[in-house]
């Protein structure tokens, strides 16, 4: 069997390693399984050179495709032309997606129109907000995928909602656990302090690059002077895309007290998140490491794909209201029994690759 997985930005990568590694270690053990990893090159990160595979112990891509830097629609067009031309070369048995990104749109668009199974991971997580372009890749995504593999039991729920049973005769709905997981689980072993950053022993860790807040002057400003006020009394380290921090620095905002610094390696983000006191972020999947290492998190948006940390009191939705987000850090309760078994405990890569394995005998 051979897999064609498609993949354009680090987060999808380091998701993806873990899927990488079972099938390695199945093939290592006899199983008829091979697989090709395609990388778009939709977001540039100059952390990921061949060091950055070595280190994160994640096979290297065998195309790379150098899209990246366009438009939405150019992006995902000349993606689609490119990764149907070497599903042509390949003839895989599955093309395997990951999340919601152009990227995986355009994976599952050209498989689909050459009539080549698609496994989407992360398959029913829904933010109900058309405004966002990952709700409609993801949902378009889920739409033409013959296997979809849902992190928690709520993606489950949103695909049986929305009538998946009727897209495909042969659409299979799996409830796989969380493959960000199983990473977390192995990268803490590996994880690093970011190298001259000074860090007080008691520090809160803070991530802000949604477009919808970052673009936006006044959700901006309230979270950043929420931000400031904070740290007047607790560190907050806050890394910053360049992008982003040359927002602020043209700005009048106060910056005064934070601890900004560039944007760190997957493997220093988990010492960070390993050794804060508090999360407080944009980012989706920042949300989940918080739970996965028992942090609570403080989310800086409207809504959340992962609505059961919040029904499970382990997140706390803040948008970007300043007095809430004050008024949620001095007093809000947060769950503290991360013994809960949300995401899989770390086996969604050996479900997700017998699941495959299965479906081929």
């Amino acid at each position: 069997m051979k897999i064609v997985t498609i993949s354009g930005a680090r987060p999808q990568f380091i998701k993806a390693g873990s899927v990488s590694r079972e099938i390695l270690r199945q093939a290592d053990s006899g199983a008829d399984i091979h697989q090709v990893i395609v990388h778009t090159g939709q977001h540039y990160d100059e952390n990921m050179s061949d060091v950055f595979f070595e280190e994160m112990q994640i096979p290297k891509p065998d195309y790379f495709l150098g899209i990246g830097g366009k438009t939405h629609g150019a992006m995902t067009g000349q993606m689609i032309e490119k990764i149907e031309e070497i599903l042509v070369q390949e003839k895989p048995n599955w093309v395997m997606v990951y999340g919601d990104t152009n990227s995986t749109l355009a994976g599952a668009i050209a498989a689909s129109k050459l009539h080549i199974k698609i496994a989407h991971v992360e398959a029913g997580l829904r933010s109900f907000n058309m405004r966002m372009p990952e709700e409609v890749n993801r949902i378009l995504t889920d739409r033409v995928s013959s296997l979809l593999f849902c992190p928690t039991q709520a993606a489950l729920d949103n695909l049986a909602n929305e009538g998946v049973e009727a897209w495909s005769p042969d659409a299979n709905v799996v409830l796989s656990g969380d493959v960000m997981q199983d990473g977390a689980m192995f990268y803490r072993e590996l994880a690093q302090k970011p190298p001259g950053l000074v860090i007080s022993e008691d520090f809160v860790l803070c991530t802000i690059h949604r477009a919808e807040n970052t673009d936006d002057p006044v959700r901006l400003a309230n979270i950043v002077s929420a931000l400031n006020d904070i740290a007047k009394e607790k560190q907050v380290v806050l890394p910053l895309h360049p992008r982003t921090k040359s927002i602020l620095q043209a700005s009048d905002y106060d910056t005064s007290n934070l601890t900004i610094t560039d944007p760190v390696g997957y493997l220093n983000m988990v010492w960070l998140i390993d050794h804060c006191d508090l999360v407080m972020t944009d980012s989706g999947g920042l949300q989940k490491e918080a739970f996965f290492f028992e942090k609570p998190c403080i989310t800086l948006r409207d809504e959340t794909e992962w609505i059961e940390l919040v029904d499970n009191g382990f997140n706390k939705l803040a948008g970007a209201d300043k007095a809430k987000i004050i008024e949620l850090y001095y007093g809000a309760e947060f769950n503290t029994d991360f013994t809960l078994s949300l995401y899989g405990g770390g086996l969604a890569s050996e479900c997700i690759v017998m699941e495959l394995l299965s479906g081929c005998e």
